[in-house]
């Protein structure tokens, strides 16, 4: 029997930037329920506590909305967006509201394109919520402290929405996607020392249990001996 799409848990949007810097580190996330903190993870977090109470104000033309949650039934995906600015030119008063995307980064613009997938998601729930167009959005990161715009081209479009296809596909795979090899990635993941199973492919989860096990039967054989004549 088919799934029906009411049935369909909605995945987080987080996933498709995890998936984007690494397939592996998504599914160890999203998947095995796998998490390790680290500096870069920490200051991320501090970085979006500051922005994480749902709140608004406005000004003008401009209402500011922060915490916001989205979802799309049709990506399949939900979350939060940092901040999402509705803009209203004052010679048009009975125009809607035009919504602008806003997400906060620590440090610096990456080479790889996760955080404007990330926000594009964010614009493509919002379309799919609120039935208006949001054509652009912007990522403001801690370093040099200024907004990024970032246009929604159909080219950016397209991608997340075969991210977020991929995404589900990875998630109900049978096995973990393969390790990076002598990728500069692994050198800033929380997860690198979790992303080691004994055979690459098999359950990181139950490569823990395995080495769990393995402990527990050290600890068993020690304390054996010291209860020895």
């Amino acid at each position: 029997m088919e799934e029906d799409d009411d049935d369909i848990d909605l995945l987080p949007l987080s996933a498709l930037q995890h998936l984007v810097f690494c397939p592996r580190q998504c599914v160890l996330i999203h998947g095995e329920r796998q998490w390790a903190e680290n500096r870069l993870t920490a200051e991320g977090r501090v970085l979006h506590d500051r922005v994480d109470t749902p709140e608004e104000e406005v000004r003008g033309g401009l209402r500011i909305a922060r915490a916001v949650p989205l979802a799309s039934r049709r990506l399949g995906l939900t979350g939060r967006a940092d901040v999402v600015e509705f803009y209203r030119d004052p010679a048009a008063p009975d125009a809607p509201w035009r919504p602008l995307p806003v997400e906060y980064k620590r440090g610096r613009h990456k080479d790889h394109d996760a955080d404007r997938v990330q926000l594009c998601a964010q614009a493509l729930c919002l379309e799919d919520m609120l039935g208006l167009p949001v054509p652009e959005g912007a990522l403001f990161y801690g370093q040099p402290r200024r907004r990024q715009r970032v246009p929604f081209d159909a080219a950016l479009r397209a991608r997340t929405e075969d991210l977020a296809a991929e995404l589900r596909r990875l998630l109900r795979a049978p096995a973990l996607p393969p390790p990076l090899v002598d990728d500069p990635r692994c050198r800033s993941c929380s997860l690198v020392d979790i992303c080691r199973p004994a055979v690459a492919g098999r359950s990181a989860a139950r490569w823990l249990d395995r080495a769990l096990g393995r402990l527990l039967a050290d600890d068993a054989g020690t304390a054996e001996e010291d209860d020895g004549p």
